[in-house]
């Protein structure tokens, strides 16, 4: 039996992707799980900004640091709120000035169906991995998070910038071809962002291993039960996929605190 607190795995860009459980006395190498039943048992929290056992309100956070800590400022999720290039704080301007004021990329990946999104520079591919995307390409490079939100905004007048888990999940993803959707975005953000296109960019590639094609997902969460169990055939994105078709959203469960054992 293995304990710790839940967080976001961690991928290596592998054929197939390779997977980890980061807990506090034990790094889990998920793939090696694939194929046998797995068990997660709640046993508490523990938020990751104050990491007090304090029940989770959301991303990870007891409902205090939610509200208060800079790591889930509005910015994460809406990056042309970004300020601190302006040096306007919003919680804790060193912290975001670290985050906000580095290279960004502005890229297309290819989901449920293409779409846009903004990513770290450093950070891209695993960015792509977490969203379960099966391509990705790079349009721009901009120096700071508040241009990368602009180009966004702009963008979605042409592309998603949601992914449709069930369909990536089940692999119902739209034929495009995201070449050509990058000459659209490019020739779209021309008149404003022509200085930061990264022209020469190729389709990266990712494979995930699923032993046995699924038709339909259900969702699972130690929000809702104190506990998982299942048979593990597959992992893509931030989820754990069972042969009864159920998904756990590892993303989504941060800041719980499990038992975890494998029969």
């Amino acid at each position: 039996m293995f304990s710790g607190v839940i967080k976001k795995m961690i991928s290596i860009h592998h054929d197939p992707i390779r997977y980890m459980l980061d807990f506090e006395n034990d790094l889990l190498f998920l793939n090696q799980f694939i194929g046998k039943n797995i068990k997660l048992k709640k046993t508490g929290y523990c938020c990751l900004s104050c990491s007090e056992n304090i029940e989770i309100f959301a991303n990870g956070f007891c409902k205090k640091c939610f509200f208060e800590s800079p790591m889930s400022g509005d910015w994460v999720m809406k990056p042309e709120l970004s300020k601190a290039h302006m040096e306007i704080e919003d919680r804790d301007l060193e912290y975001e000035k670290k985050i906000q004021i580095q290279d960004h990329i502005v890229y297309l990946s290819k989901t449920s169906e293409t779409k846009v999104g903004v990513t770290r520079s450093n950070n891209k591919i695993t960015r792509w991995i977490d969203q379960g995307a099966i391509e990705a390409i790079e349009l721009i490079k901009v120096p700071n998070r508040y241009l990368a939100g602009i180009a966004e905004v702009k963008l979605k007048q042409k592309f998603s910038d949601k992914t449709n888990w069930r369909k990536m999940l089940t692999s119902q993803i739209n034929d495009s071809n995201l070449k050509n959707d990058k000459e659209v975005a490019l020739e779209f953000l021309a008149n404003d962002f022509k200085d930061y296109f990264l022209i020469d960019t190729e389709v990266i590639k990712f494979n995930y291993r699923l032993d046995n094609p699924i038709d339909s997902v259900k969702s699972v969460s130690l929000k809702k039960s104190d506990e998982i169990n299942g048979k593990l055939i597959g992992i893509k994105g931030q989820y754990l996929i069972f042969e009864d078709s159920s998904v756990f959203n590892v993303r989504s469960n941060e800041g719980f605190l499990i038992d975890l054992t494998i029969d």
